[in-house]
């Protein structure tokens, strides 16, 4: 009984909110207009600032000729011989500049994949997991090493997710991750430690093409 009494007190309370509305006191919250003021800089500029910042390594090339013969410097100079890559679009240029790849992530000194797009105003990779390296590609690898396009570059996160909606349609990939620069974490003590969830370097070569 009693809690019936209470719960028709509860209802006419609700009632009586409702008929006497409260307007919104930031009307504009609920805009479709984006809170972040676009950068006057060139979006690559931006996002090798961003990235950078957060301790990523990034390396432009002007031409996919350039990026081959830098990819290859940067594997001799730090002695990168277990190469994973499964992305059929890089796998014979790869072998074609006499680089060895690898099929055990478990145990590869680095990993190559392409990525969905890059987001200027934050310094990201977007992945997922409808691209040929699937999930853990740039995850398991102690050294990501990420194949990037001009096409590909956006300039905020709201510009990628729209361009996926649009590229999958009603296939969506199950899963999205954005990449901010290697992985790190400072919940013991408040120290900032690399590589503890996922690679400790990460590199972005953004060719022109």
């Amino acid at each position: 009984m009693q809690s019936n009494q209470a719960k028709e007190n509860i209802l006419k309370k609700i009632r009586e909110a409702l008929s006497h509305p409260v307007p919104l006191p930031y009307s504009g919250s609920e805009g479709q207009e984006s809170v972040f003021t676009a950068s006057t800089e060139d979006d690559a500029v931006t996002f090798a600032e961003e990235f950078t910042r957060l301790q990523g390594k990034f390396v432009y090339c002007t031409s996919e000729e350039v990026l081959w013969q830098q990819l290859q410097g940067l594997l001799e100079q730090q002695q990168l011989k277990k190469i994973y890559c499964s992305d059929p679009a890089f796998i014979p240029a790869l072998q074609q500049s006499g680089i060895t790849l690898t099929h055990d992530l478990a145990h590869c000194d680095a990993s190559i994949t392409g990525c969905e797009y890059l987001v200027a105003r934050t310094g990201s990779i977007v992945l997922s997991a409808a691209q040929s390296n699937g999930r853990t590609a740039s995850v398991y690898a102690p050294i990501h090493i990420c194949i990037a396009f001009n096409h590909q570059l956006l300039y905020d996160i709201k510009d990628a997710l729209e361009f996926m909606k649009e590229k999958y349609k009603e296939n969506f990939p199950s899963l999205i991750s954005f990449a901010t620069g290697p992985s790190r974490t400072a919940d013991i003590e408040k120290t900032l430690v690399t590589g503890v969830h996922g690679p400790k370097e990460v590199y972005c070569f953004l060719t022109e093409g």
